[in-house]
C-alpha cells in the first residue's frame, strides 16, 4: 500500500522536479496552455460555482464558501492528479479517456453540457439536508470534483509530468475564481474563443489515442503548447476578419439607408 502511495504521489514531493521545471521556459509555455485550457473550459463552470454562493444570505457568507471551496478544489486536484498520473499509462484508461474529452466536444457543440450542470446543481441543492452554508460548500465541493476529472484528463493527455499538471490546476483554479467575471467579457466580446477551446479538447483527445502502443504517436508537450498558442491567434485574427466584415456590412447599410 504504501509503495503504491510512494508510485501516485512521490513526484510531487521531488524537488529536482520541481526545480526542472520551474526554470525551464518550455515548461512554462505548457503550464500557459494548461492554465488558458482550465480558464475557457471553466467559465460556464464558474457562473454555476457562483450561482451556487447566491442562495446564502450575505456577501461574507459567499466568500466564505468560495474560500473553503477553492481549498477543498486543490486537495481534490492533487489527490486526482496522482492518480491519474498512474492510470494514464494504462493503455485502456487512454481509449476511455480520449473517447470521454471526444463526448464532451460532441456534447458541448450539441448544447447539452451547460444545461445538465445545472441540472445537477438544482438537483443537489433540493436534496441536501445540511445546513445552508455547509449545504453551499459540499455543493461546490462536487461541482469542482466533476469540473476537474476532464480538466486533469485533457492536462494530463498534453503533458504526464504531474508537478507541471498540478502548477497549471492550480494557477488556473486560481485564476477561473479570480478572474471568471473578465473571462466571461472577454468570451462574449470573441465568442470564438468558446468552440476554440473545445476543438482544441477534440485534438487533444486524438493526441491522447494515438500514444497507445497499437498506434505509437507522440506529440511533444511543447509542440502541443506551441499549437494552443497558435490557435489563440488564429481565433483573434478570424474574430477581428468577421467583425471587420460586419462593420463594413453595417456602415454599407447606414450609407445606403
Amino acid at each position: 500500500m504504501l509503495e503504491l502511495i510512494g508510485k501516485l504521489y512521490g513526484p510531487f514531493f521531488d524537488l529536482h522536479n520541481w526545480e526542472t521545471v520551474l526554470a525551464s521556459s518550455s515548461d512554462w509555455l505548457i503550464i500557459l496552455s494548461l492554465v488558458m485550457i482550465e480558464c475557457l473550459l471553466s467559465v460556464d463552470n464558474a457562473v454555476v460555482l457562483a450561482a451556487q454562493t447566491q442562495a446564502l444570505p450575505n456577501r461574507e457568507m459567499q466568500e466564505k464558501s468560495l474560500f473553503y471551496g477553492i481549498w477543498g478544489a486543490y486537495i481534490f486536484r492533487f489527490l486526482i492528479i496522482g492518480i491519474g498520473t498512474y492510470l494514464i499509462n494504462f493503455w485502456e484508461i487512454k481509449v476511455l479517456g480520449a473517447g470521454y474529452l471526444l463526448f464532451l466536444t460532441i456534447q458541448y457543440f450539441t448544447k447539452s453540457r451547460v444545461k445538465h450542470t445545472r441540472k445537477l446543481v438544482s438537483d443537489r441543492k433540493r436534496k441536501s439536508p445540511i445546513s445552508l452554508f455547509w449545504s453551499v460548500v459540499i455543493q461546490i465541493e462536487l461541482m469542482d470534483i466533476i469540473f476537474s476529472i476532464d480538466s486533469v484528463l485533457a492536462s494530463l493527455a498534453i503533458s504526464p509530468n504531474p508537478v507541471i499538471v498540478l502548477i497549471g490546476g492550480m494557477i488556473g483554479i486560481l485564476a477561473m475564481r479570480g478572474i471568471a467575471e473578465m473571462i466571461m467579457r472577454l468570451m462574449k466580446i470573441v465568442p470564438e474563443l468558446e468552440p476554440m477551446a473545445y476543438g482544441l479538447i477534440a485534438l487533444i483527445a486524438v493526441k491522447l489515442f494515438v500514444s497507445i502502443p497499437l498506434i505509437d504517436i507522440e506529440i511533444p508537450a511543447s509542440i502541443f503548447g506551441l499549437i494552443v498558442l497558435g490557435a489563440v491567434i488564429v481565433t483573434l485574427i478570424i474574430h477581428f476578419i468577421r467583425r471587420g466584415r460586419r462593420e463594413l456590412v453595417n456602415g454599407n447599410d447606414d450609407h445606403k439607408g
